[in-house]
Formats: structure tokens, sequence, C-alpha cells
């Protein structure tokens, strides 16, 4: 693909559209060609706010637009498939807003169409392209933390309900990208218990355990009904700990030198003794860069380069199969449920650029 700025469809002028369209135009190397919306008044309000692109409530419209090279979508889930493989099958690259389907069967469907086809495929799981976990990335890899012990995170805040997802899907779905992108390592089961405060929805607050061969064990907590907003995740090594708190306007991860000395050998272990470690604390250097306009732009690379995204569909895939997993649990009332190995594609090397 040329240099040429690359041309734009975004389906869907909701709540993530708007976000989407102001990134797209506001890169130098893309620009919004057109808006497709089922709701005359969204689309009469991306008009305002961009006068220059066009607007219709048909998205086939955009599909067959040949000035558009990819389809934005951010719409209900239980629409992505559906829009996603039309605008594989019309030749243009596609990126989803999370999560990428309703189903790994769908999921898998679109990557082997995006695959058969040359096209990139990408889900929008945007903490991944966030200053903070690109750090606490970097932190790992020079295994500053050690060996990783913990993973826990709260998610919460007072709604937005939605209507064909529950709150793992919602919400979790943010932590399980990430909990993929920073452990060297697959869960190898999960098991998840959630409650319904309001008939005839989904579950709003969840807990979910994942396992690992190792020591390691990981548990979100997410919630639509909590009286205040929380974005807090705990990463505890046998090293340091990090503390990343998303809602902080400045000193978004805290990494302390602190933990636990065990005296004693492990043949002994009941007269194991525990001491304590307290070091440092530092915060490092966080760029406030919006994470969706490097995630935009990471995007447009790997249409050019054909390299695989960092939220491939592969990668979606395994989120997905992640998810399917965790509601099958809170079916059971928290029965561990196990994980089938990763599916394996032939993938480039992910490259963030």
């Amino acid at each position: 693909m040329s240099n040429e700025s690359i041309g734009i469809g975004v389906i869907g002028y909701g709540y993530w559209g708007p976000n989407l369209v102001r990134n797209f135009a506001d890169s130098g190397s893309s620009h919004i060609v057109a808006v497709s919306d089922l709701d005359a008044a969204k689309l009469t309000l991306s008009k305002r706010r961009h006068p220059e692109i066009e607007t219709t409530c048909s998205f086939r419209d955009l599909l067959q637009n040949p000035r558009i090279d990819a389809v934005a979508i951010a719409t209900p889930v239980h629409t992505h498939f559906d829009l996603a493989l039309a605008a594989l099958n019309a030749g243009k690259h596609v990126f989803v807003e999370k999560p990428l389907a309703p189903t790994s069967e769908q999921v898998h469907r679109l990557i082997e169409e995006a695959n058969r086809r040359n096209l990139t495929l990408m889900v929008d799981h945007t903490f991944l392209y966030t200053s903070a976990v690109q750090k606490i990335r970097e932190l790992l890899l020079q295994d500053a933390l050690g060996d990783i012990y913990y993973y826990d995170s709260t998610r919460s805040s007072l709604g937005l309900f939605q209507s064909d997802v529950n709150v793992i899907w919602d919400l979790a779905v943010h932590d399980i990208s990430i909990i993929q992108y920073l452990l060297e390592e697959d869960p190898v089961a999960v098991s998840a218990t959630g409650s319904c405060h309001v008939a005839g929805s989904p579950e709003n607050m969840a807990h979910i355990t994942l396992f690992f061969e190792s020591k390691c064990v990981a548990h979100v907590s997410v919630n639509w009904l909590s009286p205040i907003k929380v974005r807090q995740t705990f990463v505890g090594g046998s090293k340091k700990m990090i503390v990343y708190d998303d809602l902080e306007a400045t000193e978004k991860i805290k990494v302390y030198d602190k933990g636990i000395v065990l005296n004693g050998s492990p043949e002994d272990a009941h007269q194991f003794r525990i001491g304590y470690r307290a070091g440092d604390m530092w915060a490092p250097h966080i760029s406030a860069r919006e994470a969706l306009q490097t995630e935009v732009e990471h995007f447009i690379h790997c249409m050019r380069t054909g390299a695989v995204p960092l939220s491939s569909g592969m990668s979606g895939l395994r989120v997905i199969e992640i998810l399917e997993a965790a509601s099958r649990s809170i079916a059971e009332h928290g029965k561990p449920v196990a994980l089938k190995p990763p599916r394996r594609m032939p993938e480039r090397a992910k490259v963030l650029a």
C-alpha cells in the first residue's frame, strides 16, 4: 500500500465512534471519507463536527466506496461479525471495537477471511496502547519485578449498562487482553461468578480468576453498580510490585521495592520465617499521548507494511475464548473451566509502530 493518506469509513457514531472519527481525522496518515449510522441525528452531529465527511444510513455505501481503504466498526457487539465479514469481503481492512465478535468460531472465520484476502484485521484493545501498559510490559521484559505472583484488578463504575453483553464482555475484556499481553504464559483454567440485579438484563458484576501453570494467579473484579469509578491494578513479583491506577492524572504507575523474604529451607517449611523488604517507591515517566491515537497509527502501519497488529485477530480470538469459558463458569456457579491451548496460526512478529 502506498504512503498516500488512507481513506477510512466509520460504521457507528454512538459512544465510541466519535473518538474513532476524531483520531483517524487527526492522524497525518489517514482521513475520514464517510460515517454510517442508523440514527439520522447522530449523522447530523458528525456532519456538524466534521463538515468535510460524507454521511449515510447504509453501511453498504461505505463498502462500495472506492475511496475507502479501511472500515472501523463501533456498533453493538452482536453486529460485529456480520459487519466485519462484509467489509473483508468488500476488500477493506477492518478495525473492530472490542470484543471482536460474540463467539470464538466467528472470530476464527474472520481471521481466515482476512488472511485469505491479505487484509489487516485488528481489534480495538485500547489499553494495550496506553503508555502505562507499555511501561509495565517494558519492566517485565527487563525482569524488574522478578517472577510474577499475581495480577489483581478492579474495574468498576456506575454504568454503562449493555443490553447484548454482560459486564465481563464489556469491562473484563480489557484486563484479559492486558494479562495476555503482559504475561509470558497462557492461563490453563478460569473460574468466575456473576450477579444480575436488574431483571431481564445480563450480569452487572462479576469476579474472575485465571489459573496458570506457574505460581501466578490473576483476579479481575468488574462492576457496573459501583458508586465510584475505579481502574486500579496490582502486579506483584518476587522482586518488586506495581500499582497501576489509570485514573491518576500523572503518576499512573508506581513501582514499589517491597516484598517478602523467606528464611529457612524448603525441606523445613514449618520453620520458615517470613521477613519483609521495604525499599523505595518510584513513579516512571508516562507519556500523556492518547492511546487511541497510538493505536490508530499502528493500524495504518500494519495496513501498509503487512505487519501483524499487537491486537491482531489471533489476540482477539484468545480473549474471546477466555470470555466464553468465564461465561460457562458463571452459569455453573464458579466451577473452574479448563482452557484449551491457544490455536496457532502463522503470524509475523508483532511490532508496535
